[in-house]
């Protein structure tokens, strides 16, 4: 039998006894009730009682207007002869199953309901009478209309005798009354569906109590070991709930795979960095240790050593500067400044700046703008300058020819502008080049001064031109050189 099956009959058998008591209990109830309210019109002394001190619920209902009133008979007494006051306090009272009357002598000058009966209008207590000894919480009144009243006493501006009359009706207030006793019915009803489906819950758990095999599975994740399997036999419930384990069990191996390999990726870049600021930092001990030593004894030696020592601490802010990009690309948080930018003046801006460091260097540069003069991008210019400078220091490491060259040039491809950046180095084998642009990837097996790296580079020009909604690529072939490719999406103005 399948526990779905199971967990019905449970549900019939669980919920019949409930709902038996709960019908006695809710019988005993109404019982209760009825016979207050009946005590109530029969003026039974304990009525109030029964009704968990009615009387005292129903003049709460008016208390706040009462006390409105109060204050303003004796402060503005005028307002109780403005007949759009009297509405307005009258519409306040009629939610509140009352309603408002307002005497002048021995006339009643304001009515709220015209449905009072006469009984009640002739039977109101005079100016000053001794039942507003208890006027705060209003007095009862029998007769054909059995109401709650509670009289406030002034005066007009012509000094006449006025007073106030709140009433409450108990007749309007039964059929709310009754009301409330059904939709009590009914809460208690489906709290006790909802107390049954609970428990049926809980019998559920009961029933595959007994389950092994999720037992030593929790036992093994609690301990962090996560190489085994649970195998699902069934295809009931049970069955259900060990594929789900399973797969939870496999999404948190993978997750702890990931977790490993960033300590690995983290230890691998510390260790790649620490390698590469090792090599500049002795290579600066050195030509301090000449200068102090008097080997650089000529202002010509001097100047060579000098000049060797600011480029190696460049080397070093270069390495840095990518160390702390590389914190960022990690979380997400390079900071972009996106502008429009001239294609045409701003790499004649980059080449210019470029080409004196490759001309110190014996490169020859050779730059070619095919894209028309006017054309603009969207992008960030520092950043879009990093990734230039980042795929030109990555061919000026990997030169190996006499007479090394690079070519930029710019094309228009339809929305968007194409960078190509080409070396005559010694190129990208076919098996490295799918992943030049993973993070720590390194097509060189051996560390030195020349070829050394974080291997963080091209995957640092890869997330900056993702970011500006581009793509970027490489050909290769070894021996002859590589040519690294990117886009940028044109600025268009969008025209209404």
């Amino acid at each position: 039998m399948k526990l779905r099956t199971r967990l019905i009959i449970s549900f019939f058998i669980i919920i019949v006894v409930p709902v038996l008591l709960a019908g006695a209990t809710v019988w005993g109830f109404g019982q209760h009730q009825m016979k207050a309210i009946r005590q109530i019109y029969k003026m039974d002394g304990n009525a109030y009682d029964y009704f968990v001190n009615s009387f005292k619920v129903l003049s709460h209902f008016t208390k706040s207007t009462y006390e409105k009133l109060q204050k303003v008979a004796k402060e503005a007494p005028e307002k109780l002869e403005d007949q759009a006051y009297l509405d307005e306090i009258n519409r306040e009272l009629d939610g509140k199953y009352s309603y408002l009357i307002v005497r002048q002598e021995d006339k009643l000058v304001y009515e709220g309901s015209k449905e009072a009966e006469d009984s009640l209008r002739e039977n109101l207590p005079e100016y000053d009478s001794d039942v507003l000894q208890s006027a705060g919480s209003g007095f009862y009144m029998e007769g054909e209309e059995q109401a709650l009243i509670k009289q406030i006493d002034f005066s007009f501006t012509n000094g006449s005798k006025g007073s106030v009359f709140i009433i409450t009706s108990m007749e309007r207030l039964l059929p709310d009354i009754k009301g409330i006793l059904l939709d009590m019915m009914i809460s208690i009803f489906l709290i006790l569906i909802f107390t049954a489906g609970m428990l049926t819950v809980w019998i559920y758990q009961g029933i595959i109590n007994p389950i092994h095999k999720l037992q030593v599975a929790a036992q093994n994740i609690k301990a962090g070991n996560l190489d085994f399997t649970i195998e699902a036999d069934g295809k009931d419930e049970i069955g259900e709930l060990c594929r789900n384990f399973e797969e939870m069990r496999l999404r948190l191996k993978e997750s702890e795979e990931e977790k490993l390999t960033g300590e690995k990726e983290n230890r691998e870049l510390i260790s790649n960095i620490s390698h590469d600021l090792k090599t500049p930092i002795t290579a600066i001990k050195g030509y301090v240790e000449g200068i102090m030593d008097g080997v650089a004894d000529t202002p010509e030696k001097q100047d060579k050593y000098i000049r060797t020592i600011y480029n190696k601490a460049n080397e070093m802010d270069m390495l840095i500067n990518e160390l702390t990009l590389y914190s960022k690309i990690d979380t997400n948080r390079i900071p972009y400044n996106f502008s429009r930018i001239n294609v045409a003046d701003y790499f004649d801006d980059c080449v210019e700046e470029v080409g004196l460091d490759l001309e110190a260097k014996n490169i020859r540069l050779n730059y070619i703008d095919y894209a028309d003069k006017d054309v603009l991008i969207i992008a960030d210019p520092e950043q879009l300058r990093r990734v230039i400078n980042n795929i030109i220091s990555n061919s000026i490491k990997y030169l190996d020819k006499q007479q090394g060259f690079i070519n930029i040039r710019i094309r228009d491809v339809g929305d968007f502008i194409q960078v190509e950046i080409e070396d005559n180095g010694k190129g990208i084998a076919a098996r490295d080049l799918p992943y030049i642009f993973d993070r720590f990837y390194r097509t060189d097996a051996s560390r030195n001064s020349s070829t050394g790296g974080s291997g963080i580079g091209l995957s640092i020009v890869k997330k900056i031109i993702e970011d500006h909604g581009g793509k970027i690529w490489a050909n290769s072939k070894e021996g002859t050189g590589t040519i690294m490719y990117f886009v940028i999406r044109k600025y268009q103005e969008v025209i209404n």
